[in-house]
């Protein structure tokens, strides 16, 4: 749902031209680029520098092998792309040349003028071009210098701090798993990796529309509208705003005078239709026409969707053994639990994002996950995945574009910092499915990273300059300073006592106590490593290095991305291996084996996870795991790989996440309690059994009114630790029912009888 008028356009992607050079480049123009004498290829847009070498045939498959180290070579080139057009100028418009996505540091030439600068790959950039342009026949340049060089002219006071890979990224506004990250590759890049277009703005219209639910109560929702419009303001002239919606059988029309071209209008919509989250009910937009109204004649239009609905995020004190500490998410007034995942990069290349990005969200909306947390260290994503959201009713968490790093604090830094934020928020706040604006990934707890223990709110970014960008511009909307978020009270007295944590630790056996018994309320990351299936791993490590797996191709795709200078990463590989060896006492002997018995680990790690969160309910109040989908090919947390192949962890937690899910918890004085748990805004009858999966022995049925919103115990079995049993669950209610498994005892377990009894499992 992006702010779009009824522009006329003129499309500038498509087939372009570029160059690149080891020293800067000397141009403004396409003659200067044919003069110089560098070899001129062609290129995409949208794309990238290295796609396009690829696309030449100048690198091989960076996805592959080793050759990501390659890009190494090509990371201080510079670079320009270039290509010529023909116009014919608009009546009544004024043309615009706009980049949806420019990388990064760049000078953009109209027909050997410069019109603009960039610096910043995370917001869109458009200039008034109205005299760059030529009627017919006009070039454009543009001039992209390499990041690493440009990092240099900064200064970088002590404090400051990153990992060893990402310092260049302190200053350089490109997403900083770019720079090298443990689930993405180095890949620095340039160019023009979304839509660039000329878009024609006519002399009236509209500059801003923001249509807000202030609150509901009493079946009648009180909306604010903010607005900005341009037009000239004559003496008898009376000028208007129209607004008209529609949605399901609702309608609302407001109609109010202007006094001036910028102002807000409070008004109220009886009997809405309510957007709601996924699982709470149907996630209404409304179809809204704003119209710039001249003595009764519309001028200019603005056609967009609106949610009406209202969200906020409750947090308060710490949790230790005797506080009760919250983070709890309210929509239209009901607390929600939340359960889904994070988002990372689509893809390492992101002009590629937004073809991945409807598959991939179908994925998230099929888990039933009710909530996408938009991690720090990526960029702000593009407008469809927004729009997805918005109607499949997936809450978004969106932190700013910050992560693992004690950034900049000076006045340039702040002021840029602030002015991308305001361009980000005017460009997604009208989203109903945005819940959050969090300050960032992790910086909080960098603090303590590097050598020093300073207190995070010192951060000027995230305690004034985000926080004020966000009630400038979206004040109706939550902020969370960071993610954890360690506040005054919670400095220095642990981690462990936040209520919204990120749930790492020593990643050993899944239900160690670190997990099982960890206080905080909310888990906003928790992951665990599977291993791709075969097929997928033959398409990106080559013959000989497939197994075993202790070598160069799979230490890369793990993610090291520099492992001839920062090691930090380099344990992954045999994390994957131990997580393997605690379940089942061995590490198996070939790659298909190794594959299944991590699949294995991970789907059993994740269902785990899940259904801990879940059996605690209101206790605790939602988990957003780690992750769903890889941007590239490699060994990571995420439950389906990068060619969209889906590890067995997908299935788990599909059943996991249903909103009536009965399950087991833990043992407890030698019972299994088995308990359902009700996400609806109803309660109903179940019938329910469980068997033996081995023996097919039933354990324990019956039939049993479950509460809405809440957990029911329905009853227990014995359990006794020396035995190994996997359970399996099966029940009907009034939306038809599913099945569940748990796998009872202490291990290690024999890996041919897991397999033998996991074929008995419906979802296997």
């Amino acid at each position: 749902m992006k702010f779009a008028q009824d522009f006329k356009k003129f499309n500038l992607s498509g087939k372009w031209h570029f160059v690149y050079s080891d020293v800067p480049i000397e141009t403004n123009t396409i003659a200067r680029i044919q003069e110089s004498g560098l070899n001129i290829l062609d290129a995409t847009v949208p794309g990238n520098f290295e796609l396009d070498l690829h696309a030449n045939g100048i690198i091989p498959d960076p996805y592959f092998g080793t050759n990501i180290k390659l890009l190494r070579n090509f990371e201080k080139k510079y670079v320009c792309y270039f290509r010529t057009f023909n116009i014919i100028p608009e009546d009544n418009s004024i043309p615009y040349l706009v980049f949806e996505g420019l990388d990064c540091i760049a000078d953009v030439y109209i027909n050997g003028k410069k019109a603009m600068s960039s610096d910043n790959m995370m917001i869109r950039h458009s200039v008034q071009a109205e005299n760059f342009l030529n009627e017919g026949l006009n070039e454009v340049v543009v001039y992209i210098k390499p990041p690493g060089i440009e990092a240099l002219k900064y200064e970088y006071p002590a404090a400051v701090s990153g990992f060893h890979a990402n310092y260049e990224s302190l200053y350089i506004r490109k997403p900083a798993h770019m720079f090298g990250w443990d689930i993405l590759p180095r890949i620095i890049s340039a160019g023009i990796f979304r839509p660039v277009y000329i878009e024609y703005r006519p002399h009236v219209r509209f500059i801003e529309v923001y249509l807000q639910t202030v609150k509901i109560e009493n079946d009648t929702a009180e909306t604010m509208l903010f607005y900005k419009c341009l037009f000239d303001k004559n003496p008898g002239d009376e000028w208007s705003i129209k607004l008209e919606g529609t949605c399901n059988g609702s309608s609302f029309e407001e109609i109010f005078i202007l006094s001036f071209q910028y102002g807000k209008h409070l008004f109220s919509i009886d009997n809405p239709r309510l957007w709601n989250a996924r699982g709470r009910g149907i996630a209404n937009l409304y179809d809204v026409k704003a119209s710039l109204v001249k003595n009764g004649v519309s001028c200019a239009s603005n056609n967009f969707k609106h949610g009406i609905r209202t969200i906020r995020l409750l947090r308060e004190g710490i949790n230790n053994e005797t506080e009760k500490g919250t983070f709890a998410f309210f929509v239209n007034g009901e607390k929600i639990f939340a359960k889904g995942t994070n988002w990372v990069a689509a893809d390492a290349f992101h002009s590629k994002d937004r073809e991945r990005i409807p598959s991939i969200l179908d994925m998230a909306a099929d888990l039933n996950c009710n909530m996408i947390r938009c991690w720090g260290g990526n960029l702000y994503e593009d407008d469809i995945f927004y729009d997805i959201c918005d109607r499949e009713g997936i809450l978004v968490w969106q932190d700013f574009a910050m992560a693992c790093a004690v950034y900049p604090q000076d006045d340039d830094f702040q002021k840029r910092l602030y002015n991308e934020a305001s361009s980000i928020i005017k460009r997604l706040r009208q989203h109903p499915c945005l819940a959050l604006w969090a300050g960032d990934n992790e910086c909080d707890q960098a603090y303590s990273w590097f050598g020093f223990n300073s207190d995070p709110n010192l951060n000027i970014l995230t305690r004034k300059i985000l926080p004020d960008a966000v009630n400038q511009h979206d004040p109706f909307r939550s902020y969370l300073p960071s993610s954890p978020y360690i506040d005054r009270f919670s400095f220095g007295k642990g981690n462990k006592y936040l209520p919204e944590n990120h749930l790492w630790g020593k990643r050993d056996y899944f239900k160690s106590d670190y997990y099982a018994k960890s206080s905080c309320r909310f888990a906003s990351e928790m992951g665990y490593h599977g291993c791709p299936s075969p097929e997928s791993i033959n398409k990106f490590i080559s013959e000989d290095c497939l197994w075993p797996y202790d070598n160069e191709e799979w230490l890369l795709h793990s993610t090291s991305p520099l492992p001839e200078i920062d090691n930090r990463y380099n344990f992954r590989v045999e994390l994957m291996a131990n997580q393997i060896k605690v379940l089942f006492g061995v590490i198996p002997s070939t790659l298909e084996d190794f594959s299944h018995a991590s699949q294995i680990s991970q789907a059993e790690a994740k269902k785990f996870f899940i259904e801990l969160f879940r059996g605690g309910k209101w206790e605790r109040t939602g988990i957003l795991w780690w992750n769903l989908i890889d941007g590239w090919p490699q060994f990571s947390d995420a439950v389906v790989d990068y060619y969209f192949n889906k590890k067995l962890a997908y299935n788990y937690i599909k059943s996991s996440q249903r909103d009536i899910m009965l399950m087991l918890r833990e043992p407890r004085n030698g019972k299994l309690e088995l308990i359902a748990c009700n996400d609806l805004d109803r309660g109903g009858f179940v019938d329910f059994g469980i068997t033996d999966a081995q023996t097919e022995k039933l354990i324990l049925n019956g039939n049993i009114e479950i509460s809405a919103d809440a957990v029911t115990v329905i009853g227990q079995i014995d359990y006794n630790s020396t035995q190994k049993h996997l359970y399996i669950i099966k029940w009907s209610d009034w939306l038809g029912g599913s099945s569940n498994h748990y796998l009872a005892g202490t291990p290690p377990f024999d890996f041919s009888w897991y397999k033998s009894c996991m074929k008995n499992l419906p979802y296997y």
